[in-house]
């Protein structure tokens, strides 16, 4: 089984180069944001849970996180493998993901992290706010701050899958095909 976990800071291409390797590998995506989505919209005992945390603005516990993963992981369980999509985030939520996984008898495989400079990532978030009118992609402030809590919180979590010899770092910079190709280079290696 395949399992990905794709990575990179806002605007390096994490969700363009999914469905392209969706398509080619004939993975699974489970991005954290929508299966919050399905749950809180079809109050599920999970989605219920989360809610509650998220209505006292809360950050929902990442074993509330993980028991959604794992109900997705099993609802597809004759899949080929999975990308995970905004998740982990954290080295404890790293470490709760290969737990879950070697529960289902399969692990990552390996982390891809898209690498792409800072100032190529603020011109493709503004350029994606022009065609997407995402406000959050529009101000540079926030750009920053995003760019920022990235390298802060969530960039160590590449440093637990360089220690279990798993992180591919890809250069994420040229055309869509170029990074893909890239990207399935790093990912036949193995």
């Amino acid at each position: 089984m395949l399992n990905l976990v794709l990575f990179g800071p806002p605007g390096a291409g994490k969700g363009t180069q999914s469905e392209k390797l969706i398509s080619h590998y004939g993975l699974v995506h489970i991005s954290t944001g929508d299966v919050f989505r399905f749950n809180i919209k079809n109050e599920t005992e999970l989605g219920k849970l989360a809610k509650s945390y998220m209505d006292k603005g809360e950050l929902v516990p990442d074993e509330v996180t993980i028991n959604m993963l794992g109900a997705e992981v099993e609802k597809n369980s004759d899949a080929k493998g999975f990308i995970f999509d905004g998740f982990p985030r954290t080295s404890a939520q790293a470490a709760a993901l290969d737990e879950l996984l070697a529960g289902k008898g399969t692990s990552v495989s390996m982390m891809v992290a898209l690498d792409v400079p800072e100032e190529e990532l603020k011109t493709r978030l503004m350029k994606r706010a022009e065609v997407s009118g995402r406000a959050d992609d529009a101000d540079p402030a926030v750009i920053q701050n995003r760019i920022d809590v990235y390298n802060a919180q969530t960039a160590p979590v590449a440093e637990f899958y360089k220690g279990q010899g798993k992180l591919r770092l890809v250069n994420g910079v040229g055309t869509i095909d170029e990074i893909f190709g890239r990207i399935c280079e790093a990912m036949d290696k193995g």
